[in-house]
């Protein structure tokens, strides 16, 4: 594929700059900077919200702006899957998340040769705006996975709030994949949770979709799934579909034609994508800052998804009923984690598949 390299480093100045923004930006500096919401905003009161709502399932308004009833809680562990940053309370969603997530990480073990899938979040209990990290999460029909495969053992839950991220790029290259860090097996792993018909899109960082665009020989039929944005270079990000019958939830425009691996891809290797905003005019009044959204600002169904009674407990609201609310075991850890990287921020992407030129 001939992106054009050569004249993007031009543009930028040198290779090493071009690192530079590759290693900054790409792991997700665009949500870096994260202030703390007011009192009365729509982050802080559904980020407050401990439990979720009683009654049936339904995701409201969109997958950035909106919020859900009724959702149901993943276990914190099963066969082939742990949940990680349990601190976050961020393991709800609608069932059929959950339900996926559970099939998914079976599936995981059995057709992609993974030892088992790392959760990281899904939603807060309400869904809503989160108090920080993403901008979209928020009807429950969103998920994020680690690149890091399930170790053998159970995790304690403070090794869950520890183990670092890895990135799955070169630190001294512009969007390039590592090849100490890249597997098959990750390759494999994306393409099976794209196979799945309620899989509408998969975030990745447009390094990881560029090599899989250069490197995967086979069925090629759901590689367009796959959509390069911000970030996403330590984990994927699972998008599903409107579940049938949710007249509330707000679906996305379909995904174009096609493997995704052409101009639409070619666009973040240019300086575009990263180009910092340009200064004001001299003598223009600056901008004003973005007014923080409030719960007006979201579909009319969530001021009384914030005021609906609360389940009992996080137990009876957990996937597969009480029993699978497993407790951690408060026992040492085993091992120490290998991994070396620092922690990347944890930025879900922006609605749209290319974001906008500033």
């Amino acid at each position: 594929m001939a992106f054009g390299f050569a004249q993007a480093f031009r543009t930028l100045g040198t290779l090493a700059l071009a690192g530079a923004i590759g290693a900054g930006l790409a792991v997700g500096d665009v949500g870096a900077e994260q202030k703390t919401p007011s009192p009365g905003s729509a982050k802080a009161l559904f980020g407050g919200a401990g439990l979720p709502t009683r009654g049936p399932a339904q995701p409201i308004g969109f997958y950035a702006k909106g919020c859900m009833a009724g959702a149901v809680a993943l276990p914190t562990d099963g066969p082939t899957w742990q949940a990680m940053r349990l601190s976050r309370n961020r393991r709800w969603g609608n069932p059929a998340m959950i339900a996926l997530l559970e099939r998914f990480s079976q599936d995981a073990v059995r057709y992609a040769g993974w030892p088992g899938i790392l959760v990281g979040d899904i939603a807060q209990p309400r869904g809503g705006p989160m108090l920080n990290g993403h901008s979209s999460h928020q009807i429950g029909l969103d998920a994020d996975i680690w690149f890091s495969p399930m170790p053998a053992r159970r995790m304690t839950a403070q090794e869950r709030e520890d183990l670092p991220f890895t990135s799955m790029l070169q630190k001294d290259k512009f969007l390039t994949v590592n090849p100490k860090v890249w597997t098959e097996s990750r390759a494999r792993l994306l393409m099976l949770a794209a196979s799945y018909p309620e899989v509408e899109r998969i975030f990745v960082n447009p390094a990881i979709k560029k090599k899989m665009c250069d490197t995967w020989g086979g069925d090629r039929t759901n590689l367009g799934k796959l959509r390069p944005i911000y970030g996403h270079d330590s984990h994927f990000h699972i998008r599903i579909k409107c579940p049938p019958g949710a007249a509330g939830c707000t679906p996305q425009a379909p995904v174009p034609a096609g493997d995704g691996c052409d101009k639409s891809l070619a666009y973040w290797f240019t300086p575009a994508p990263w180009a910092p905003p340009k200064p004001p005019k001299p003598g223009a009044k600056p901008p004003k800052p973005p007014r923080e959204m409030m719960v007006t600002d979201l579909p009319n169904a969530c001021a009384a998804v914030l005021d609906a009674a609360s389940v009992a407990s996080m137990q009876a609201a957990t996937y597969g009923g009480p029993s699978a609310a497993s407790a951690l075991a408060a026992t040492p850890a085993a091992a120490s984690a290998d991994d070396t990287d620092g922690a990347l921020p944890d930025v879900g992407p922006v609605p749209n598949d290319k974001p906008a030129i500033q």
